[in-house]
């Protein structure tokens, strides 16, 4: 890991990582001291170390010679690659390592860093595009929702516009319903009061006819009795007259006496009542006297 600047007077910071093998060991036994301490058993320098600080000064210089070269956005984006083949071909060119029997396997860059400040910075666009994405994507989704929420609304307000609209047929339909009804009662009644009326009619006609006739035979029955009567008032009165004749008659003949006699006796019978009679004998001597 080492620290470089770019082209636009950026610090950055790069880690990589160099895979090397001995290639030549009795070259890199004569460069380098591979000696043990046979008392303490380990190596009495530290050629390992050589090795890597070696591979970290040749690695770091063409990256260095790279980065200087670019700006700070393209070393961030492209800067990895280049940086890697830059240092794979100068490690592999480079003299030194052979003399020294090593040979370079591979080397990669892992990362190249800015500053957490700057690093932050150059987020931020992304960050804020990230952002306008998501906000984009909330907003698309809040629309569609806006959108599936007017329709669920609308598809309700159909369903009420139907509902009511039926409903309105409903009514309609009752209301007409109840006035065909109301017209076939109308009917049902016009008809019975017509055959009621008829009856009537033919009643009442019937009536007239029976009173006519009633009225006729009352007024022969009259005629009859009236004539029955005046025929029995006439015979009874011819009865009396010849009843009278015959009583006239028979007067007729008897001698003055006998009919004051009966004359007095009908005078008696059309008297009122005598409680007592007093005779005195002068009125009794007349009365013989005419008598005698």
């Amino acid at each position: 890991m080492f620290h470089a600047r770019t082209e636009d007077f950026a610090d950055v910071t790069v880690q990589a990582t160099v895979t090397y093998r001995v290639s030549d060991p009795a070259a890199a036994a004569g460069r380098l001291d591979f000696s043990i301490d046979p008392y303490r058993g380990t190596w009495r320098g530290q050629p390992l170390d050589q090795v890597a600080g070696l591979l970290a000064e040749l690695a770091q210089q063409p990256a260095l010679d790279l980065l200087a070269r670019l700006p700070l956005a393209e070393a961030l984006t492209t800067g990895v690659a280049r940086i890697r083949q830059s240092v794979a071909d100068a490690l592999a060119a480079d003299p030194r390592l052979t003399e020294t029997g090593v040979s370079v396997v591979s080397a990669r860059v892992v990362a190249i860093r800015p500053e957490p400040d700057l690093e932050r910075a150059l987020q931020t666009p992304t960050r804020e595009q990230v952002q306008q994405d998501a906000d984009r994507a909330t907003y698309a989704r809040r629309a569609h929702a806006v959108q599936q929420e007017q329709a669920i609304a609308e598809n309700e307000l159909q369903s009420k516009i139907e509902l009511a609209r039926r409903e309105q047929e409903l009514v309609e339909q009752h209301g007409a319903n109840t006035r065909r009804e109301a017209e076939l009662d109308a009917e049902t009644q016009l008809v019975a009061a017509r055959a009621e009326a008829d009856r009537e009619e033919v009643a009442s006609t019937a009536s007239a006819e029976r009173l006519r006739r009633l009225a006729a035979s009352e007024a022969e029955a009259a005629r009859v009795r009236d004539e029955a009567r005046a025929a029995g008032a006439r015979a009874v009165g011819l009865a009396e007259a010849e009843a009278e004749a015959a009583r006239l008659a028979a007067y007729r003949d008897l001698p003055p006496a006998v009919l004051q006699a009966l004359a007095l006796k009908e005078l008696a019978a059309h008297v009122p009542a005598i409680g007592e009679l007093t005779v005195t004998p002068d009125l009794l001597s007349k009365l013989v006297g005419r008598l005698g």
